[in-house]
């Protein structure tokens, strides 16, 4: 089966779909992998380590002739557009938002997987793609905070005085959520940590923190997500929140509801109650934002306040947010070739069937053939 690898085109995208463990693991398999040049650049992989590993790298369109295509990023319209009929593209697609794209491949007769997709089960759990890079987005939210707070996290006891920890407050306790909790507990601050599901009081707490306990009702949707609140719970929650925000030093926001914009769970309201020097740092900014007045990519002063709105944080730590990923990649393909080698797409298959987004030049995800058909 030939595999290929391009290079990702989309600014600011570091990552790569394949690193040369699992290129020699497709390899061995008896794959052809073809990797564009300079591909693994972004993360530090030079073509020598792919050749090492058993890839062609070309600097042609690996495009051409590919069975099969794995990328980081939803493919461009024009690159999808020249797929032949039949050929399998395994990324992320953001389908909602890359209506074109998903035309583009519908038309071309590809067969392709959105690794936003993947069923939450624990037969998919080496394959899903959103926890490993929620794993890298966490982390790196936490190092942004500490980076830029003019103060330590940790408690200090000298001989000037002691110096007491860094209070830090994250608000959604998923897989993001619950990293940048270890991150800043590790890095010695005290922290609080907020979210409507009921079962992230335990996680919250395993990790070291208190969890906040607002006394409303529960909001969970399917698969562990949250979901969207009634605008009454939504308001007296900010209400309970405020006094927490206004004593943190560090707010952390990493809420979100799939295939929905971000909820508003800070006003700037909120934020002004901050103490000057405090920093937000807002991981769903590019859904929309946690916080009023975060912008994707950019950093804001308000009233001494500065918050962050993190765009691409997984790329921001290329290395090991590609390992992981490219991982998932390789289970997810495992899924989809038989005992020699060839593939053999079974979509009755709960997550091939769950991930599959076009086929034989028909949208099989409802929610986006839907929107096909308002546009």
């Amino acid at each position: 089966m030939k595999i290929a690898v391009p290079a990702e085109s989309r600014p600011g995208e570091l990552r790569v779909a394949a690193v040369p463990d699992t290129v020699a693991t497709l390899v061995k398999a008896g794959h052809v992998v073809t990797v564009a040049a300079g591909a693994g650049f972004g993360a530090w992989l030079s073509d020598d380590d792919y050749r090492k590993a058993g890839a062609q790298v070309s600097d042609g369109d690996v495009l051409a002739g590919a069975e099969v295509v794995l990328h980081v990023r939803p493919l461009v319209a024009g690159d999808a557009a020249r797929l032949e009929r039949g050929t399998v593209t395994i990324g992320f697609m953001s389908p909602a938002a890359e209506l074109d794209g998903v035309r583009a491949l519908r038309d071309a007769g590809t067969t392709s997987f959105s690794m936003e997709l993947v069923p939450r089960i624990s037969r998919a759990q080496s394959m899903d793609a959103l926890t490993s890079q929620a794993l890298v987005a966490g982390y790196r939210c936490a190092l942004e905070a500490a980076m830029r707070l003019p103060r330590f996290f940790p408690l200090f006891m000298t001989a000037a005085g002691t110096v007491p920890p860094a209070k830090v407050l994250v608000l959604g306790a998923g897989v993001a959520g619950l990293q940048a909790i270890a991150t800043a507990r590790r890095l010695g601050a005290v922290v609080e940590a907020y979210d409507v599901r009921a079962a992230s009081a335990d996680e919250v707490r395993s990790m070291g923190a208190t969890f906040v306990d607002l006394q409303l009702e529960v909001v969970e949707g399917a698969g562990g997500y949250a979901r969207e609140q009634g605008e009454d719970r939504a308001r007296r929650q900010a209400e309970l929140l405020a006094p927490y925000v206004a004593k943190s030093d560090v707010l952390i926001t990493t809420a979100a509801i799939p295939g929905r914009p971000a909820p508003r769970l800070v006003s700037s309201a909120m934020v002004a109650a901050m103490r000057p020097g405090s920093v937000v740092v807002d991981l769903a900014a590019e859904s929309g934002g946690n916080v009023e007045g975060s912008l994707a990519g950019q950093e804001v002063s308000v009233g001494g306040v500065r918050i962050v709105g993190m765009a691409d944080a997984a790329s921001t730590m290329p290395v090991d947010a590609s390992r992981l990923y490219a991982k998932n990649l390789t289970n997810l393909l495992a899924l989809m070739v038989s005992d020699d080698g060839a593939l053999a797409l079974d979509l009755d298959d709960e997550v091939l069937a769950g991930a599959c987004v076009t086929h034989d030049g028909v949208v099989r995800h409802e929610p986006t053939r839907q929107l096909l058909e308002g546009t």
